[in-house]
């Protein structure tokens, strides 16, 4: 079995163990926000992440990642909380992986997981660090004294 089909026969205990995970991690504004609309967008990234993972191409997932960027950039999230989801997604995939695939195939597997949800885990950074470049009060921050 490769990795594609592995993630269309688990996606739904991938995603219920990512929304676990999320759960734990007391993010302020996940830990807000219904379960139902937690899982829903842990649904749309597992699902960016196979259809990436099926047709071998990063435009989806740098896309979205971008837009959720965006979106809760303007909500009030904190970096670290989006990007936490990603991971957690990531770590359950890591776990499916070493669960149901034989060693030989972990190379591979690991490579294509780690590379789609690090290519959306880049481009969320980069637009959350060139939305935060242009509000003013989120460059306070000095950081001169660490390089006298």
């Amino acid at each position: 079995m490769e990795l594609a089909q592995l993630l269309k026969q688990s996606r739904t205990a991938i995603v219920a163990d990512a929304l676990s995970g999320l759960s734990r991690a007391t993010l302020p504004h996940y830990t807000s926000s219904d379960a139902a609309s937690n899982e829903t967008r842990l649904a749309k990234l597992f699902d960016l992440t196979q259809e990436c993972v099926d047709t071998r191409t990063l435009i989806p997932i740098v896309s979205y990642a971008r837009t959720v960027a965006r979106e809760r950039y303007d909500d009030g999230f904190g970096l670290q909380e989006v990007h936490t989801a990603f991971n957690v997604l990531e770590e359950v995939i890591w776990r499916t992986i070493t669960a149901e695939l034989q060693p030989p195939q972990y190379p591979e597997a690991f490579g294509l997981a780690s590379t789609v949800l690090g290519a959306g885990k880049q481009a969320l950074a980069l637009e959350w660090v060139s939305l935060a470049g242009h509000n003013k009060a989120a460059q306070t921050l000095d950081l001169s004294a660490l390089f006298r």
